[in-house]
């Protein structure tokens, strides 16, 4: 089924696949500072406030740049900020549409307490309080969902952290540096690669039908969170995901038993740069939940470093999700009843 090239233009009326297909165009995008003045002041943390797809980048940044650099960075995905936010603090506040309640709440918070104040947007009240107020600021390409516009979201998030000081340009630089391996990477995933040579495909066929459980050690932990994301928009598929060491201390116990019917797809996202006692935790918690859940799937990330992994692995959980989306008989572009539930909250 999936190797009939005509059913996408049926199931995927909005080209989804065609913008998997050039999400690594992303990674050169040319973050523009607009308002770049600033006073130079000391900046001793960092929160970016952001919700679903545009808190992507920053989750991703936090765990890569916790073992690269001294940079701790905070990602906030409510209406309020933490106590610890005044005129020291960094705050970046994040959303695709600009729209964002818990966004705009998250920014009138910050500007209240005199913190630093950067947003990221494609446009709407983000960007237009960000130019009547003189608000440093990087204006994203429009067009595409937030959840496959996370490229762009961290060349944005990296462009600014250097802009105020934060951050070696380096980590802004090495985005780009994979561009040309993540679009062969990607040519591999298309629809005109057939089943029997498209793991995108493969994996879709091995989860449809079931809900899927995505695992991932602590450092790769936001990239099985975007799987989850993925399924759930694109697919319109229930997901769930956790992390290792923690799944060991409690969810590891939860597929002991019940429920006895297990409709489940396990997942195992494992990166090799793992610390080599989650990666030994994947083994033995495979063997010793054998015949108590599915098998695991094991998605080995691909790429010789960890940004290189995540990057690979967040393209190709559009892909796989996307093709869910075709088998399940939905469009994976639009996320209809979120916008039913933005006007039914008011």
């Amino acid at each position: 089924m999936l190797d009939d090239v005509q059913l996408y233009k049926q199931k995927d009326p909005s080209d989804a696949l065609g913008v998997a297909a050039h999400e690594w165009e992303q990674t050169t995008y040319d973050a523009e500072i607009r308002h770049p003045e600033h006073d130079n002041r000391h900046i001793e943390r960092v929160v970016v406030a952001g919700m679903g797809g545009s808190a992507l980048a920053a989750l991703l940044a936090k765990n890569w740049l916790e073992t690269e650099t001294r940079l701790a960075i905070e990602v906030v995905r409510t209406y309020e900020l933490p106590g610890y936010v005044d005129e020291s603090t960094l705050v970046i506040c994040s959303s695709y549409s600009g729209n964002t309640e818990e966004t705009l709440s998250t920014l009138e918070g910050a500007a209240a307490r005199g913190a630093q104040l950067a947003v990221i947007a494609a446009g709407g009240a983000l960007v237009t309080q960000a130019d009547e107020r003189g608000i440093t600021s990087v204006v994203l390409p429009a067009g595409v969902q937030p959840r496959m516009a996370m490229l762009y979201n961290l060349r944005a998030l990296l462009k600014l952290l250097v802009h105020f000081g934060q951050l070696d340009k380096k980590y802004y630089d090495e985005v780009a540096r994979y561009g040309d391996w993540l679009q062969q990477e990607s040519a591999a995933w298309l629809s005109e690669v057939t089943t029997d040579k498209n793991i995108a495909k493969q994996l879709a066929l091995f989860a449809v039908g079931k809900t899927p459980v995505f695992y991932a050690g602590h450092l790769m932990a936001p990239v099985a969170y975007k799987w989850k994301i993925s399924w759930n928009e694109n697919a319109k598929n229930v997901a769930f995901w956790n992390e290792l060491p923690e799944f060991n201390h409690n969810e590891f116990m939860g597929w002991a038993s019940h429920p006895i019917e297990k409709p489940f797809a396990v997942f195992d996202i494992v990166s090799n740069f793992e610390h080599e006692r989650i990666q030994r935790r994947f083994e033995v918690s495979d063997k010793l939940l054998s015949g108590r859940r599915p098998k695991s799937h094991i998605v080995h990330l691909q790429g010789e470093t960890p940004l290189a992994q995540m990057l690979w692995g967040c393209i190709l959980a559009d892909f796989v999700s996307i093709y869910v989306a075709v088998l399940n008989g939905v469009d994976p572009t639009p996320v209809d009843l979120i916008e039913k539930f933005k006007k039914e909250l008011g």
